[in-house]
């Protein structure tokens, strides 16, 4: 197994996502309950996202992807669970119209993300609730992805959580880290992966 650590690249993504999102915060509308986000609860979230990670070599700094799309989701259950563990699961999905990796090579896409299933915790302050979630799609590039003997078409998966930040009545910030997998699934002659580090920032109305 190939050992892997984040590199410099992974923490300036990091700095570049939520440095904006912490002044967000504290320029923010003073405290509110969080909404609802009762069984039926719309979910609508435009987003953008940066990742870093590893293509062929050992090292985050290999390849950079950037991301924007918009998130549509509906909680599907009510609360469920005990102690920390209760929540609610919202099933979403995810249009990715940009996509681009910089780094090592120039490449555009688009994406769809058809499954995201969210848990929402019902432990929360009055300001910040936590989620984790797991997502699964594809991506279609004008050149294969990693470059090579490889495909134009990829799958991707990720897994990961973050935190919803009350704004106003029925919005809120979100800042999440995902672990990001990217690969053709045999597809092509290679099947080489892409696994790195996401940081996304969205906004959500919920309705």
């Amino acid at each position: 197994m190939r050992a892997i650590l984040p590199s410099a690249d992974c923490w300036q993504i990091l700095r570049l996502l939520i440095l904006p999102a912490v002044i967000f915060f504290a320029q923010a509308a003073p405290a509110q309950e969080f909404p609802e986000n009762q069984k039926g609860t719309w979910d609508v979230s435009p987003w953008f996202a940066g990742a870093t990670g590893e293509e062929t070599t050992n090292s985050f700094a290999q390849a950079r992807i950037w991301s924007a799309g918009v998130s549509f989701g509906r909680v599907i259950t009510g609360e469920t669970g005990r102690g920390w563990l209760r929540g609610n699961v919202e099933y979403g999905f995810d249009v990715v119209p940009l996509f681009v990796q910089t780094k090592f090579k120039t490449i555009h896409g688009g994406g769809f993300d058809p499954v995201i299933l969210r848990w929402n915790s019902s432990h929360h302050t009055r300001r910040v609730v936590p989620y984790i979630e797991l997502g699964g799609g594809g991506v279609a590039t004008t050149a294969n992805l990693p470059p090579g003997d490889t495909s134009s078409f990829n799958f991707m998966a990720k897994g990961g959580g973050g935190i919803y930040v009350l704004t106003r009545k029925r919005q809120s910030l979100d800042i999440a880290c995902r672990w990001w997998h990217i690969s053709n699934a045999n597809l092509g002659v290679r099947n080489p992966e892409f696994n790195g580090v996401q940081v996304s920032l969205g906004y959500h109305w919920f309705k």
